[in-house]
């Protein structure tokens, strides 16, 4: 059995909440870059080359590269011959997004309650989600999601007679209707499978693979190949302002579901695609 001290954690998520929010992550320039490359439109690539310029400026000045510097979202996998010792590990989460975010001098934008609207200060509590996996590692995956793109994440409840073609069609459905409010270029992470909050929850943890690898399972990555083609004739372009470059990527996380079921969720995830790790 392997102790790992709460303080570690709240510090390793401290540095990951600021770090997600100054300095993009190298699959995400090389999105840009790939972009600039094919972009057709002059005002497409004119964006594209601010949005680029922007993250260089936040990782040089250190300053966040959006001003809504997002819902702490926290994937941990817990490694089964881990002992979290000096308290709850969740509490060790949320206190390094309190650190971080005051630190980092970073916009607190959560409210206590959906209802009074009081904002808690420090922008906690995070969105935590837990698994128990093999090993004696502690993994912390931290996204800083931010709100505008969240709004226009959507769930379905497809038949099975909707198959394949049906799924296509949905998440196609939601990057269009998401169009320039949700800051494009998107990537969307879509769940398929599962229940309800299953597919919700994949959707997410969709968003960690790194932008251009492609989908283990060759069939889903047909589908997630031909979406994005199909995102990206849809002619919002960078910001809604035309182009070639709608969606910079679809990723798709699937799970066994019931027989009466496909349920669908997609999360869309706007260019200020924040996401940092470490492993403990």
């Amino acid at each position: 059995m392997r102790e790992i001290h709460v303080s570690a954690i709240t510090d390793a998520v401290k540095k990951l909440c600021i770090d997600a929010n100054l300095d993009l992550e190298p699959d995400m320039l090389r999105a840009f870059d790939r972009a600039l490359a094919t972009e057709r439109s002059p005002a497409g690539k004119q964006v594209l080359q601010i949005l680029k310029d922007n993250a260089q400026m936040a990782r040089t000045k250190l300053i966040p590269y959006c001003q809504d510097t997002g819902f702490v979202v926290c994937f941990v996998e817990l490694g089964q011959d881990v002992h979290v010792t000096g308290g709850l590990l969740a509490d060790a989460i949320n206190t390094g997004v309190s650190q971080g975010y005051k630190e980092g001098y970073l916009r607190a934008s959560i409210v206590r309650s959906p209802f009074d609207r009081v904002n808690t200060g420090d922008n906690t509590p995070a969105v935590i989600h837990m698994d128990v996996v093999p090993g004696a590692t502690l993994k912390l995956m931290v996204m800083a999601k931010g709100g505008g793109c969240e709004n226009r994440s959507k769930y379905k409840m497809l038949t099975p007679a909707d198959g394949p073609e049906g799924v296509k069609d949905w998440i196609l459905e939601c990057i269009k209707t998401a169009g320039p409010d949700a800051c494009p270029p998107l990537i969307a992470g879509v769940g398929v499978g599962g229940t309800f909050e299953k597919a919700a929850i994949l959707s997410k943890k969709a968003l960690f693979r790194e932008i251009g690898s492609p989908n283990p399972d060759p069939a889903v990555d047909a589908i997630e190949k031909e979406v994005l083609d199909r995102a990206n004739r849809l002619g919002i372009g960078p910001q809604g302002y035309g182009g070639d470059t709608t969606a910079f990527a679809i990723h798709i996380l699937t799970y066994p579901c019931h027989i009466t079921s496909l349920p669908v969720a997609v999360t869309i995830e706007c260019h200020a695609h924040r996401h940092k790790e470490a492993t403990l």
